[in-house]
């Protein structure tokens, strides 16, 4: 599930058109075969995103998983979003949605689905025909606009988002080949040095050679420094890392792939980018080896927990 927090946009929703523009920009894609839920109220407001469930029993499995960090957020209402081309699955999957949702007393603010030009209300029960199409076009919407002065990426699918962390293999060769040749021992200094380093690459928006990659990727293994780096953070350096992060776990060999993927995973996840969490959670289960800090960063994206749980620490 991607599940990013939603309060910190300033986006006033109103109609379909104004729910269709900012899906894509609060996911930082534009999904395809997916659920999208946005909520209302609550403590802390967010978003999620689940792949479209084709089967009965998935179907109940994706409305408890929507559910269960609504009711932990004590969200009001909810607006859910089929992107599909198929009215029959949006139409069944909507049923269970609004049966499991309404017996909690949540409130189904909108039911609509997308076939990528056209939007339809979809109706609570599967046997009652959805709405006529309406055609709508969200590149010139206020919203799209407001995202691109402001420097906000949205990509053209989930797949094109996980290529900017996917594997860059004559990179991982070359990091492997100079990890060879490290030092056996961390320097006293290191986290000190890894903190600088990864501010100096910050700075000027550079790609570290080979020989430092090296380096990084170890020390990021190591527990010691890579928990100096994560007490340090906050919002605004989680953002400025995450590209620093992204091109390392691109050159990481497999062999250093999980710690510097799980790293990457909670400051997307602090900088408020959901989806680039799951993608680098991804790659981290890609690794020859486990790292710990995986797990309770899937489980603050599963609970939605919002990135202030971090800053009141």
């Amino acid at each position: 599930m991607t599940t990013t927090a939603f309060a910190d946009l300033s986006m006033t929703v109103r109609t379909p058109d104004d729910i269709l523009a900012a899906i894509p920009i609060v996911l930082g894609f534009v999904p395809e075969e997916s659920v999208v839920m946005l909520t209302s109220g609550g403590r802390d407001p967010f978003h999620a995103r689940v792949d479209l469930p084709l089967r009965s029993g998935d179907r109940r499995d994706c409305a408890d998983e929507l559910l269960r960090p609504v009711l932990r957020h004590a969200v009001s209402g909810v607006v859910f979003v089929f992107y599909t081309e198929s009215p029959g699955v949006a139409a069944s999957c909507a049923e269970d949605l609004v049966r499991t949702f309404e017996a909690e007393r949540v409130q189904i603010i909108s039911l609509l689905r997308s076939d990528g030009s056209r939007w339809f209300r979809v109706p609570t029960r599967a046997v009652l025909p959805e709405s006529p199409g309406v055609p709508y076009d969200v590149s010139g919407h206020a919203f799209t606009a407001r995202a691109v002065a402001s420097g906000r990426v949205t990509r053209r699918s989930r797949s094109e988002l996980a290529a900017t962390v996917t594997a860059d293999h004559a990179a991982s060769r070359a990091v492997a080949k100079a990890r060879r040749r490290l030092a056996d021992q961390l320097a006293p200094d290191e986290p000190a040095w890894l903190i600088s380093s990864l501010e100096s690459l910050v700075a000027c928006e550079g790609r570290p050679a080979p020989p430092v990659a090296a380096r990084l990727l170890r020390a990021i293994e190591d527990d010691t420094c890579r928990d100096e780096l994560l007490g340090g953070l906050d919002r605004p350096a989680a953002e400025r890392l995450v590209p620093v992060l992204s091109a390392l776990v691109r050159a990481a060999p497999p062999d250093a792939l999980a710690p510097v993927a799980s790293v990457l995973a909670f400051a997307a996840w602090l900088a408020g980018d959901g989806a680039l969490a799951w993608c680098a959670l991804d790659r981290a289960a890609e690794g020859a080896t486990e790292c710990t800090l995986a797990r309770p960063v899937a489980e603050a994206l599963q609970r939605a927990l919002p990135p202030s749980v971090w800053e009141r620490r």
